[in-house]
């Protein structure tokens, strides 16, 4: 753990706590708090909390390591994890440690839970369909019988002087003016059990170990329609220690790849490839099921199968797990496969019982402007993977900033190549006949050329014509008609 100093805080609570000075020896402690938790101890009338209290302060004061934390730091940097602890051991596992379990605590000691052992188990898919039984031999540790699981003799055991009892040993570091690192790990004395035994009183069966290992056959019982990666459980037959409650060994069902049938839940789905004619015409087959039964499996009279038709068949899929009697579905994915080509009798032929092509009536001009085309045998899962390359690595150039200005123009090119194409319209024609001779349509006389004037302009313009000359007559007539006659000169002149 890698941290900044924290500020200094209360580090003279836990010596007031066991009523001992800052420089107490270790002998000291133990004296004071052999003392003050037998005064203590709730079995005895004594106050818990106070008892907790002396539990926690003995073990921060009586391990080096966090006691040196805990006089420069105080009581938070213990909190804060630096002595090792994000928590404290029960008081009880500190006090039956303390006396060697004589402590005469009617709580007992609290054992831990040993860990699982799990194994894999590999069956087939008939395995799971019609249930299995295995016997599987396996090695696992037990407690020593001659010793009962002491490792000594006459199960006497010291209290390991170099890590307290507790098993595990914290290391600090400095790492800089204010950076330290706190690590723990397993004692190396002890091998993390707290307890070393001297050589003299070694339990000659266990070496001390205290556990010798033995072998067991277990038989494991696989049920009707059990699903992959269901757990198969034995309780407490895992390897036992002292002090700890047995774990469980546990089977992990992993059901093998079939060749044949695909399970889904409680259905199995079978893949079956017709021919044209057995499509059309009905098909018969038998299929092997998983338990070995032969199923007939034939299409009605008249039934047409088309591509990717499923049919189920009910009752004939997996068992259900532990209603062996209830079973799901069989599904059967029907593909179709037809012929690459056919010769002009079998068209013929086939053009005689099969309903009539639909008509696509289209005139020689039509045809004239059509575009003819040509189909290939095309792969499109290898088409969409090479293309699919060739846009990563465009992709790739993008992110490395090289010919970004072509690039561009040449995806708004193709773009643009998109557009015409979507804009063109092409007309395939697929017949089954041999090619004749098109017609030479001949071309049509050119248009005559558009009239001068469109035929709605004629009436109003004839009269705005008839108009201009009435203007242009009718003011010498009135003139004429209304101008004075002078027959000699003017009077007055």
């Amino acid at each position: 753990m890698f941290g900044r100093a924290p500020k200094k805080s209360d580090n003279s609570k836990y010596y007031e706590v066991l009523g001992v000075s800052k420089n107490a020896t270790q002998d000291d402690l133990k004296k004071a708090y052999r003392k003050a938790a037998i005064k203590n101890h709730p079995d005895k009338g004594g106050d818990p909390e106070k008892f907790k209290e002396l539990a926690q302060a003995y073990e921060v004061l009586s391990d080096p390591e966090k006691r040196e934390i805990y006089d420069q730091y105080g009581e938070d940097a213990l909190k804060e994890g630096m002595g090792g602890g994000g928590g404290m051991h029960d008081p009880f596992d500190i006090f039956q440690s303390f006396f060697g379990g004589g402590g005469g605590s009617s709580r007992g000691r609290r054992q831990r839970r040993g860990e699982d052992v799990v194994h894999p188990l590999k069956v087939s898919l008939e395995d799971l369909y019609s249930g299995i039984s295995k016997k599987l031999s396996l090695s696992r540790n037990v407690l020593c019988s001659k010793c009962n699981g002491k490792g000594s003799k006459s199960g006497a055991s010291m209290k390991c002087s170099s890590c307290q009892g507790t098993g595990m040993k914290v290391s600090i570091r400095q790492l800089g003016p204010s950076m330290i690192q706190q690590m723990q790990h397993p004692c190396n004395e002890c091998k993390g059990t707290g307890e070393t035994i001297n050589d003299k009183d070694r339990c000659p069966q266990c070496k001390g170990e205290k556990v010798v290992q033995e072998k067991k056959v277990l038989e494991v019982i696989v049920e009707k329609g059990m699903q992959n990666g269901q757990k198969i459980t034995f309780p407490g037959e895992a390897d036992e220690a002292p002090d700890t409650v047995t774990g469980d060994i546990v089977f992990v069902l992993q059901q093998k790849e079939h060749p044949k049938f695909k399970r889904k839940g409680d259905d199995l789905f079978v893949e079956h490839t017709l021919s044209l004619t057995e499509a059309l015409c009905g098909f018969q087959f038998i299929l092997t099921h998983l338990d070995g039964r032969q199923l007939l499996i034939k299409s009605n009279p008249g039934e047409v199968i088309k591509p990717d038709q499923f049919k189920a068949i009910y009752e004939e899929g997996m068992p259900m797990y532990r209603r062996p009697f209830m079973k799901g579905k069989l599904y059967i994915h029907f593909t179709v496969e037809f012929p690459d080509s056919l010769s002009p009798e079998q068209v013929k032929a086939l053009e005689a019982v099969l309903p009539p092509k639909p008509l696509t009536e289209m005139t020689d001009m039509e045809l004239d402007e059509c575009e003819e085309t040509t189909l290939h045998d095309v792969n499109i899962e290898e088409e969409m993977r090479r293309k699919q390359m060739h846009e990563a690595y465009d992709e790739d150039e993008d992110m490395h900033g090289g010919g970004g200005a072509q690039r561009v123009q040449c995806a708004q090119q193709r773009e643009r190549n998109r557009g015409e194409r979507r804009e063109r319209v092409i007309v395939v024609v697929v017949a089954r006949r041999p090619i004749v001779a098109r017609r030479v349509a001949t071309p049509p006389p050119p248009p005559p050329p558009p009239p001068l004037l469109a035929p709605f302009l004629w009436p109003p313009l004839v009269l705005l014509l008839l108009l201009l000359l009435l203007l242009l007559l009718l003011p010498s007539q009135i003139r004429a008609k209304f101008e004075p006659r002078f027959s000699g000169s003017v009077p007055g002149l």
